[in-house]
């Protein structure tokens, strides 16, 4: 969504390179978050590329570290239908503590299942040493025996 821009805001126009340099992040991530409606990108009027306001540098940040979170696309565009045309945060702050109460429930059962799996291992740990340790004995008392 590309939105025309005047020369006197240009100014406050973070060029794209420049941008995900900064953030660390690559142009065609900066790109695709635009193209599935994440984020916005303004024509510059000097004609260069793309770039973004600072309310879109904020909004990249906050992209960021939703993803940090484990967020996926598509629950950030159900975060930007909720946030809306009129940017209302209000609109959006219950779905965000929705969807992260979800994340909660997923990472608590990941944890079980891996606490659950790290006991399994140490089981099996124990029952494949006393097996190669009974082995051993077996050998040893054989060797003995032939001695």
């Amino acid at each position: 969504m590309n939105q025309e821009v005047n020369q006197t805001e240009n100014e406050d126009i973070s060029a794209i390179g420049e941008l995900a340099i900064s953030l660390g992040l690559t142009t065609r991530t900066l790109r695709y978050w635009e193209e599935v409606g994440i984020i916005e990108s303004v024509q510059r009027a000097d004609g260069a590329s793309r770039g973004y306001t600072p309310y879109t540098v904020r909004r990249i940040k906050f992209i960021m570290r939703l993803k940090e979170l484990g967020l996926t696309i598509k629950e950030m565009q159900d975060l930007y239908v909720a946030y809306g045309e009129a940017k209302e945060t209000e609109r959006m702050i219950p779905r965000l503590v929705e969807i992260l109460d979800e994340h909660v429930n997923l990472i608590d059962e990941k944890m079980a299942n891996l606490a659950s799996l790290r006991n399994e291992i140490i089981d099996y740990r124990k029952r494949v040493s006393v097996k190669f340790a009974e082995s051993v004995a077996s050998k040893s008392a054989t060797a003995t025996e032939i001695g």
